[in-house]
């Protein structure tokens, strides 16, 4: 079994399908992250994940998931090296793999600050911070009265319309999976014209809130306000701390801050879109 970093450096990386699914929710485990089997399941399914096989027969020795919107973009998440590989040089040795793969594509991800001095001396710049917050929501300081209903099959060309207008590309084959994905898909809808999109799916014991897309941060508060009075868990979401209106809201409505990531890119001087209408990411390995 190698166990020097130039022997770990010649280990080949795979491609990963959903059979791989267990082991990279192993290997999360491993790493003290929850196993989040859902996400991971939808992870391998609209992007590629890459691993690295223990030699000594025991999983995945590392992993990571490449979502791609074209030519223009490609999101990583979810890079994790197993406890007993850590500090070696394989998580270096995994994003030089995957920057060579991306080419010429602009590349983007969210980073622990364990994380981002590596990225930065890949040649990534941080262009913003998310701010993950977590809890019961309390209702304490009510959602302006802005129209919000469950979303139908009609209302999906309108969805991915905005979508692609505020994200700033293509993001259908991530949308279209939303109803099966999440457990509540809410539209905010105003004079007949959608102004906001949000989802809830599930995680372990909580329900993630995103995408979060909205014309204005009131409608961005009724669509929580929405889904959290349809979840009987515990609500969680990463926030761009740009919006700040939205941010002390969630918090006076009992979702303390957990953790907070920055918003890196590479190729780009920032990202395409318009940030001041995307409140909250599908999730911070997909953008």
């Amino acid at each position: 079994m190698p166990t020097t970093p130039a022997a770990l450096a010649q280990l080949p990386v795979r491609h990963l399908g959903v059979s791989d699914l267990l082991a990279c929710a192993d290997l999360s485990e491993n790493r003290g992250w929850p196993r989040e089997e859902h996400k991971w399941g939808f992870l391998l399914t609209v992007g590629t994940g890459y691993g690295i096989d223990d030699p000594a027969g025991d999983g995945l020795l590392a992993c990571a998931v490449v979502t791609s919107y074209g030519p223009e973009l490609s999101a990583i998440g979810m890079v994790l090296v197993a406890e007993r590989y850590a500090r070696q040089g394989v998580g270096r040795r995994l994003m030089r793999h995957l920057l060579a793969e991306a080419g010429d594509t602009p590349l983007t991800l969210h980073a622990t600050p364990n994380g981002q001095p590596l990225y930065e001396e890949l040649g990534f710049t941080r262009t913003g911070r998310a701010e993950m917050v977590r809890g019961r929501f309390t209702s304490t300081t009510p959602a302006p009265a802005v129209p919000v209903r469950p979303a139908t099959a009609e209302d999906l060309p309108a969805i991915l319309r905005l979508d692609h207008e505020v994200f700033g590309l293509d993001r259908t084959p991530l949308v279209t999976r939303l109803p099966a994905f999440a457990d509540h898909l809410r539209v905010a809808e105003e004079d007949g014209e959608i102004t906001g999109f949000a989802a809830a799916w599930p995680n372990m014991d909580t329900h993630v809130v995103g995408p979060l897309i909205a014309r204005d941060p009131g409608t961005a508060q009724a669509l929580i306000a929405s889904l959290a009075a349809a979840s009987d868990r515990p609500l969680r979401t990463d926030i761009d701390v740009r919006h700040t209106a939205l941010l002390s809201w969630a918090k006076e409505n009992g979702l303390d801050p957990i953790a907070s990531n920055a918003v890196m890119v590479r190729s780009l001087p920032d990202l395409p879109g318009d940030w001041s209408r995307r409140f909250a990411p599908l999730t911070v390995a997909a953008g």
